[in-house]
């Protein structure tokens, strides 16, 4: 199983309409991320807008290619993206810095 960490940058002035967006995330979304492998998948997003990301999957690059041929991901993706700085004008899934683990304890 591969664990990805992942980090991005939410600007202030959106933090709370972007909590709401992920308190009714769509289901047919939520359903194309399970399609694709995505699991034990979390958000978490501090007062300053540090959003870390947090998922397990089988290969994490399958897993974002798996989205990428789906529709919904790319109304999601065009849908978040004015939420987020620091993207450099990449979708919000492929412009997070991903973190790399150097410990875990099972």
């Amino acid at each position: 199983m591969e664990r990805v960490c992942f980090l991005g940058r939410v600007r202030p002035e959106r933090l709370e309409e972007y909590r709401e967006r992920h308190g009714a995330v769509w289901p047919e979304m939520l359903a194309a991320l399970r399609d694709a492998g995505w699991g034990n998948y979390s958000l978490f997003l501090t007062q300053d807008g540090l959003l870390i990301g947090y998922l397990e999957t089988e290969d994490y690059q399958a897993a974002l290619d798996g989205m990428a041929r789906t529709a919904v991901n790319e109304r999601w993706q065009a849908e978040m993206a004015p939420y987020f700085a620091e993207l450099d004008g990449r979708p919000p899934d492929q412009g997070f810095q991903r973190i790399a683990e150097i410990f875990h304890l099972d």
